[in-house]
């Protein structure tokens, strides 16, 4: 008599619910939270947002010639081949 046999695991319990369905779930609420706390201090943001804008154009400077913007890419570009 053999005493060899396989021994197989189950597999393991799916929850039910997959990775992306609980991610959405969890931005959505995010969005509605937001959308609420938005809401309920819209008086304290309204003076702000003039400053906010003036604010975003510095920090879009610092950013465009930080990565390479400022540049001349027509230098890189293939010249045109007279036929």
């Amino acid at each position: 008599m053999s005493t060899d046999h396989a021994h197989t695991t189950p597999p393991p319990e799916s929850s039910g619910l997959s990775r992306r369905a609980v991610l959405g779930a969890v931005l959505m609420a995010a969005l509605i939270g937001i959308f609420f706390l938005l809401r309920e201090h819209r008086e304290h943001l309204a003076g702000s947002w003039a400053y906010l804008l003036l604010l975003a154009c510095p920090v879009m400077h610092l950013f465009h010639h930080g990565h390479g913007g400022g540049r001349d890419h027509a230098s890189s570009l293939p010249e045109a081949k007279d036929r």
